[in-house]
């Protein structure tokens, strides 16, 4: 995973945002990181897993709690 401090990211924006279309990058400040920028195809990819993920997680425990389809799907709404 490439790495770039928030100040080469600022001064070299073109460069860091075709770096992230190829991978992850990393953003750094005072030698933390501070955030991981993704494209946005691979963003919408981890939305949609996480989503997913957290519906069949709430359909399990729907049952279990005896809620019906529309109350998960309630909870479920953005």
């Amino acid at each position: 995973m490439f790495a770039y401090t928030a100040n080469q990211a600022k001064t070299n924006f073109g460069q860091f945002l075709d770096a992230v279309q190829r991978e992850p990058v990393r953003v750094t400040k005072r030698d933390r990181t501070v955030a991981v920028m993704v494209a946005a195809q691979d963003y919408e990819a981890m939305r949609v897993f996480y989503a997913n993920r957290l519906q069949q997680t709430l359909f399990v425990n729907a049952e279990q709690a005896n809620l019906s389809e529309e109350e998960a799907n309630a909870l479920l709404a953005d």
